[in-house]
């Protein structure tokens, strides 16, 4: 397998206004239409995923990170599924790559643990291998790596399983480098166009086979892996875009779930408009909350006190007269404002954030393309791994109803008053679903009557998937449990003790945690 060399956590996206994994809240529009109970659960093999063919890998973990993590044992292996589970045709398939994960520790083995950081277009397989490295590196548990096998999956269309790709490199730089807010209607256009011409590529390339990247059918396999590791019931965890993976699941095969973890809440019934809102107001409270950290941590941050007006004025100054960056790119307003979106994922990004606005105003573009970059999975060769094309086919094959670009120009220009920065890139972001020529395939929404207690966990400055789904989501599916961070960026696990306790409980004892659980931010 070949690796891509730098990681996406939680990876969100939309192309254009950054493209979109991650934006993986742009929540589709959901369907009215009740849950379907899909079809027969895949039939498991005996033993633990025995009927796989299991290859050893360790040079996944080499390439992505330069060394295995100490005490474990990497194997791959590939699961064919259906192209279109609605329709299966013999022979047509995609193979869905997954990497199992196994500690030297290992005791009273419970089953496997399988994984999706979101996105959608993250790579669970690159996830699986960094959290394999332990705690003190940010990684899992030995509580829950001593019970459980690690597993982590290329959802169809993403990484190593049959990835979908039709966005030309320059046509992705100059999606990012894009004016977030163009204001003129010459501008709006150029950018509409642009949106166009990426979406047209991608109906040429795949035709009627983008219906089948949609996230039901997504579910749908994960039943499969299921199934093919052995596990007679699912344990999950899914971060941003995977709990609405995850939820989709415990709606098709509810009897299915021994126990999901569901971090960083997208609401399936916001339609695909009312999902982006959401979204423009989730980076506009946590850019605000930067700014207020930084006017009371002035040392540490090179832009203090007024953080929102060096930002605003970095991006004015940029359209007149961008600073060039070292591989000869300009340092656009598009650019500089996927910088921003990048670092407010972490709070360890704020001061990252603060270095490279500074930087600018120095002549040194490099903090902010480093930032960016690494948002958008772009390497130093200008290539870029198919992150943002597995986005926009998933979020487009999800909704049903996107709106005209007559409504984007509307929306643009009344989250401009809402939520001033981050309000016109939303609505331009959701340009490609517009113009997207595949065929619309909705996952269901209701309850996952039958499943078991699932929790949803939230954090209160969470930018790209708002708090304020966490307990939408749980609700919708009837057997959440919400446990909240009051912490900041995007998702919780395993990052404090408090969270990861609850979350471990479950996962290991299928404990449920207290009710209405609130951890601090330490």
């Amino acid at each position: 397998m070949h690796r891509r060399s730098r990681l996406a956590v939680a990876v969100l996206s939309v192309l254009v206004l950054t493209g979109g994994c991650t934006l993986p809240s742009f929540a589709p529009e959901g369907s009215d239409q009740p849950a379907r109970q899909g079809g027969a659960a895949a039939p498991a093999p005996s033993g633990s995923g025995s009927a796989l063919r299991w290859k050893p890998c360790p040079e996944v973990p080499r390439e992505l990170v330069g060394r295995a993590a100490k005490g474990m044992t990497y194997e791959c292996a590939t699961v064919p599924v259906p192209k279109d589970w609605a329709a299966p045709v013999a022979g047509e398939t995609y193979g869905i790559d997954m990497i199992r994960i196994r500690s030297d520790q290992q005791r009273d083995r419970i089953g496997s643990l399988l994984l999706n950081p979101g996105g959608p277009g993250g790579s669970g397989i690159d996830v699986a291998v960094y959290l394999s490295y332990g705690q003190a590196l940010g990684g899992l548990p030995t509580a829950v790596t001593d019970r459980f096998d690690i597993v982590g999956f290329d959802p169809r269309g993403v990484g190593e399983s049959d990835p979908v790709k039709c966005i030309d490199a320059k046509d992705q730089d100059a999606s990012f480098a894009a004016d977030p807010d163009p204001v003129s209607q010459a501008a709006f256009d150029e950018v509409a166009a642009l949106n166009k011409k990426i979406a047209d590529g991608c109906a040429t390339e795949y035709g009627p086979s983008l219906r089948t990247y949609s996230t039901e059918q997504a579910a749908r396999d994960l039943d499969a892996l299921r199934a093919a590791v052995g596990d007679e019931k699912l344990t999950y965890l899914g971060f941003s875009y995977g709990t609405l993976l995850g939820a989709t699941y415990a709606q098709l095969f509810p009897k299915n779930v021994r126990a999901l973890v569901l971090d960083g809440a997208v609401d399936p019934t916001e339609d695909y408009v009312s999902g982006s809102e959401q979204q423009a107001k989730g980076f506009e409270r946590a850019f605000t909350n930067f700014t207020t950290w930084c006017a009371k941590n002035a040392g540490k941050c090179a832009i203090a006190p007024d953080a929102r007006g060096a930002v605003t004025d970095a991006l004015a100054k940029a359209e007149a007269s961008p600073v060039r960056g070292s591989d000869g790119r300009d340092a656009t307003p598009g650019w500089i404002f996927l910088s921003v979106i990048s670092s407010l994922y972490t709070e360890s990004g704020w001061t990252s954030l603060a270095d490279a606005i500074d930087g600018l105003s120095a002549g040194d573009a490099e903090g902010v393309f480093e930032l960016a970059d690494q948002y958008a999975e772009r390497e130093p060769d200008g290539t870029y791994s198919n992150l943002f094309d597995a986005n926009l086919a998933v979020n487009c094959a999800d909704t049903d109803k996107a709106p005209t670009a007559a409504d984007v120009r509307r929306l643009q220009g009344e989250w401009r008053t809402k939520y001033p920065l981050f309000g016109p890139a939303l609505a331009i972001g959701m340009l490609p679903c517009t113009y997207w020529g595949g065929q619309r395939d909705p996952y269901p929404v209701g309850r996952a009557e039958g499943a078991p207690p699932i929790v949803v966990v939230g954090t209160t400055g969470d930018p790209a998937t708002p708090y304020e789904n966490t307990a939408d989501l749980a609700n919708m599916l009837g057997v959440g449990h919400v446990l909240t961070w009051e912490g900041e960026g995007h998702t919780a696990y395993p990052s404090t003790a408090c969270i990861r306790n609850a979350v471990d409980a479950y996962l290991i004892d299928l404990k449920v945690p207290q009710e209405g659980l609130r951890c601090p931010p330490k």
